[in-house]
This record gives structure tokens, C-alpha cells and sequence, in this order.
């Protein structure tokens, strides 16, 4: 699919539009209508292509955004693209996919951990918190746990949405990969109860920290 042009991939996408996948998305803050399964399918079929998904991420569309994330070459982009990447990808589902599939597969993915993790804007804050989850689950040498517990209990309480629900995933990844912080962990997830009463659907595991770490812990036998 060589040569395939920014002008007929958006008009695929528009033909893929669905009213009642808009209608969830936008539920989730998601501004666009195209299956996920269907874009993926877009996506395997075209191919890695640099030169497209840096165009297509080019036209604002969040469609469009999404199906260059998986079609583009992550290590490819220099550390200040994604870093201008990430502060214009407001909405949740291109947050994700850009930091998960794009960012982690980065040689700068740890350069902007550390930049983001502090960052006064807190959805560019939540991409540094989600980059140090991974770090706390794969690669914790070197990571201050002890500070970084610190850290979410002085400020998750009251932290933006998204900031603090990548600040509760890092609070339960500490208490599940590492015993010697589980109890303190979950002491600080029952004290502050973020999430503590949010709606989780049967066979799901709740994302109120304690239940989360004692429910993975207890999977782990």
C-alpha cells in the first residue's frame, strides 16, 4: 500500500464513521466515530509508513491520529516531536496509544519520563506517571518507590482526573511487583480512597488500589 495518500485514508475513515461507536467514544472524551477493530484492520493493511502517519497525525483528526500511531516507526521521531506530540494529544484514547505504543519504544522514552513526570500541565504530567508504572513493573533500579509513595500520597487526592487515575495505577503497580512497599501502599489507597467507589463491571478487577493489589497479588498465588 506504498504511496496510499492522506486524502484517501481520511476518506476511508469517513466511510467507516458510525454513529453508535461516536456515541461511546465520546463518552470516554473521544471525539470520533470509527471502530477500533476496523481502524486496526486500516492499519495492518497499509502497513509501517512513516511519511503517511506523520501526515495523517498532521490533520488534527483523532481518527486519523490514532491510525498514524499504528502505522507510524516510534523510534523514527526525535525526542522534541514527541514531546510536541504529546502536549497536542488531548484526547484519552491518542494519549494512550501514543505514550503505550509510540513513547515506551523510544530511545528517549526515559529523557521524557523525567521531563513530564513534573510537568505543570497534568495530562502531559500523566504521561510521566505512566511511564515510570512501566519502569516500576520492568525496569525498578533506580527508582526512589519510597519517594514516589510519597509523592501520591501528598498529591493524588486532589490531582486533575487523569493525573490521578496514572498516579493510582503507579500506587497499585508498587504494591503489586514490590512486597517491601505492599502494606504501605495499601495503607494509602484505604486512607485516601481514590476510586474507591468506582463502577467496575462484573469479572473486572476495581481500580480502588487496595483491591487491585490484594486481588493481582492473590492471582499471583
Amino acid at each position: 500500500m506504498a504511496g496510499t495518500t492522506v486524502t484517501e485514508v481520511m476518506a476511508e475513515l469517513a466511510a467507516l464513521e458510525d454513529p453508535r461507536a461516536r456515541a461511546v467514544n465520546e463518552k470516554q472524551g473521544d471525539d470520533h466515530g470509527v471502530n477500533l477493530g476496523k481502524l486496526r484492520a486500516v492499519a495492518k493493511r497499509l502497513k509501517t509508513q512513516q511519511d503517511l502517519a506523520v501526515a495523517l497525525w498532521a490533520t488534527g483528526d483523532t481518527a486519523a491520529r490514532l491510525l498514524a500511531l499504528l502505522v507510524c516507526r516510534p523510534k523514527a521521531f526525535t525526542r522534541d516531536e514527541l514531546d510536541t506530540m504529546l502536549r497536542e494529544a488531548r484526547r484519552p484514547k491518542v494519549h494512550d496509544w501514543l505514550v503505550n505504543y509510540v513513547v515506551k519504544k523510544s530511545a528517549h522514552a526515559e529523557d521524557l519520563r523525567r521531563a513530564w513526570f513534573a510537568d505543570p500541565d497534568p495530562v502531559v504530567a500523566s504521561a510521566g506517571w505512566a511511564l515510570t508504572t512501566d519502569r516500576v513493573a520492568k525496569k525498578p533500579d533506580g527508582l526512589d518507590l519510597s519517594g514516589l509513595l510519597d509523592v501520591v500520597e501528598r498529591e493524588m487526592k486532589d490531582a486533575d482526573d487523569r493525573l490521578q487515575w496514572a498516579m493510582n495505577h503507579c500506587l497499585a503497580q508498587i504494591g503489586i511487583d514490590h512486597p517491601a512497599h505492599r502494606a504501605r501502599a495499601i495503607e494509602i489507597g484505604e486512607r485516601l480512597e481514590v476510586l474507591k467507589d468506582y463502577p467496575t463491571p462484573p469479572n473486572c478487577t476495581s481500580p480502588f488500589a487496595p483491591v487491585w493489589i490484594t486481588e493481582v497479588v492473590s492471582r499471583r498465588g
